[in-house]
């Protein structure tokens, strides 16, 4: 199949953005266990307890025992995170920058800091493709060296702007990153996000959405949360399979 003129020039993009980290002196780099991106949905389809509820699982999660050990555990016992918020072909942002995590004192310091970043939903549409390809660039110089980098990637509607996800999900992958999912589905049948009026419905299963379409990667999996009580749960058995699951890779660390 004859790759599009978008995908060309979006993994043309990518490609350019990866030979640039590369030659980067590596003794300057730090290395670690895992570069992680949590990339949150900021969409217009996102309702308020949703919005809430996907800010404070993370904090939570984070915060867990079982999650801080895991960091522990690897062979570096450290990792580098970063908190991204997406929406729209043109709505996204860094809410936190890149930290190193290596115990409970760095762990406090960064979900400190998201907790006490201003949450806003952003009324625009979902564009998955375009919150892949933010995340991916936040590996570019960023001053890390691992066998691993991971985007997990949460959120609550299927794609309706920006490039096929198709397209995005595969130039991702061909630069070695992860994509992992969390995938949520409301508990009411009908969304209550402020902008919800803009967007037509979609009956489509979001966890099968996710699976099926947004996740790639060897090892590459989704988490469904389908109740307020169970995503802090959902959440930090996500980060405990993301960050204890040790896998020195294939090929040089990147």
């Amino acid at each position: 199949m004859r790759a599009s003129p978008v995908f060309l020039r979006l993994a043309m993009l990518l490609a350019a953005s990866g030979f640039h980290s590369a030659v980067a002196n590596a003794a300057d780099l730090i290395e670690v266990d895992l570069q992680l991106v949590l990339a949150a949905d900021a969409s217009g389809s996102m309702s308020r307890d949703e919005m809430r509820l996907q800010r404070e699982g993370h904090i939570e999660a984070l915060r867990d025992p079982d999650v801080i050990n895991a960091i522990a555990s690897g062979p570096i016992g450290r990792i580098a995170v970063t908190y991204v918020e997406w929406a729209g072909p043109r709505t996204q942002s860094v809410v936190v920058p890149w930290t190193v995590l290596t115990g409970r004192a760095s762990v406090m310091a960064f979900t400190e800091t998201l907790a006490a970043a201003p949450s806003r939903n952003s009324g625009s549409g979902t564009a998955v493709s375009s919150g892949l390809f933010f995340a991916a660039a936040q590996f570019d110089s960023n001053g890390f060296r691992s066998y691993r980098r991971t985007i997990d990637i949460s959120g609550d509607g299927v794609s309706d702007q920006g490039p096929p996800v198709a397209e995005a999900r595969e130039a991702v992958i061909a630069r070695r990153i992860v994509i992992n999912g969390l995938s949520i589905a409301s508990e009411k049948p009908n969304r209550d996000g402020p902008y919800d009026y803009l967007f037509e419905d979609d009956d489509r299963d979001i966890h099968a959405y996710y699976r099926d379409e947004v996740i790639g990667g060897p090892g590459s999996f989704v988490i469904a949360v389908d109740r307020s009580e169970s995503f802090a749960v959902a959440l930090r058995r996500k980060l405990v399979l993301e960050i204890a699951a040790w896998a020195a890779g294939s090929g040089p660390p990147l």
